[in-house]
């Protein structure tokens, strides 16, 4: 069952020299060009693809994510270690009419949101990591994981929470992934900069595309956007869409750091599955869409 999503707003928004100070310290949760097809193959319809997203969809199979495949038309769906032989089966069934749509695949390990206690941007009970710098007019924000700000009010530079860097205004999540928080500590700096690359303005993703991520725990990894519009089931009813996804790999820790493209902002890590031992694939909220609705800009 997918959790009502709530979204809680107490003003203006965004972030911090968090960035730089907390990304140097070290969690677990579109244009494109058309789709190509193999030579001799015909591409699903769509709405036979349609059909399939949402019988995967109403089988809330948590563990699940679902996007199209650029290169073959088709939906992908990928299954990590907690989903069952005898949900994949239920799975199977429940696309069987629309095999051809459809294509279903096991993930190393489990996706999950990335929380996790360490450092980075620290509340009570966990961490994150600050994803980009931001403001309106003279406030300053940063953006990170909503999952990350969803009951958590106050941030700090370091576990020992002596050090405040401001408090969140604005939380959405499940449905989309994203919270903003404002700084209110003067002596914290907020740079508009990730790691030593200087922001200048955000980019919006597209299949094939070269990009990278830093977070607080692994640092900066490097891939490509492997799929756009992606629809990840975390389990107890938090779903989120419109999620990009990549080849990078993250761990518990990393989650609302930032994706970017030279000096481009895409998005902020919502979750995945893999370590950066192994590898992974990771899903990432746009991050047009919360400067959109907060009236907010990089700089």
């Amino acid at each position: 069952m997918i959790r009502t999503r709530r979204t809680t707003v107490r003003r203006p928004r965004l972030f911090a020299s968090v960035l730089s100070l907390l990304l140097a310290s070290a969690l677990v949760v579109a244009g494109t060009s058309a789709a190509a097809v193999p030579t001799g193959a015909a591409a699903p319809s769509t709405a036979s693809v349609a059909g399939v997203a949402s019988a995967v969809e109403s089988l809330g199979i948590a563990g699940t994510s679902w996007a199209v495949d650029e290169r073959t038309g088709k939906l992908r769906v990928h299954a990590d270690s907690t989903v069952t032989d005898a949900d994949l089966a239920r799975l199977r069934r429940a696309t069987g009419r629309d095999a051809g749509a459809v294509s279903v695949e096991r993930l190393d390990g489990r996706l999950r949101t990335l929380l996790s206690g360490g450092d980075g941007i620290y509340t009570s009970g966990w961490r994150c990591s600050a994803g980009v710098n931001v403001q309106s007019g003279t406030t300053y924000y940063f953006v990170t994981a909503g999952h990350c700000t969803d009951g958590a009010s106050t941030w700090y530079t370091s576990s020992a929470m002596t050090t405040p860097i401001g408090t969140t205004i604005a939380t959405s999540f499940p449905g989309d992934d994203f919270g903003v928080v404002r700084y209110s500590n003067p002596a914290v700096p907020h740079p508009g900069a990730i790691g030593t690359v200087d922001v200048t303005g955000t980019a919006t993703a597209y299949v094939g595309q070269s990009v990278c991520r830093r977070g607080a725990t692994t640092g900066v990894h490097c891939g490509r956007v492997t799929a756009l519009n992606a629809t990840v089931n975390y389990g107890s009813g938090d779903v989120i869409y419109g999620l990009i996804q990549t080849n990078i790999c993250a761990e518990p820790g990393d989650s609302g750091g930032p994706l970017y493209a030279g000096d481009k902002v895409i998005g902020i890590l919502s979750g995945g599955s893999g370590d950066c031992t192994a590898g992974g694939t990771t899903y990432y909220q746009p991050i047009q869409e919360v400067l959109n609705a907060y009236g907010l800009s990089v700089y």
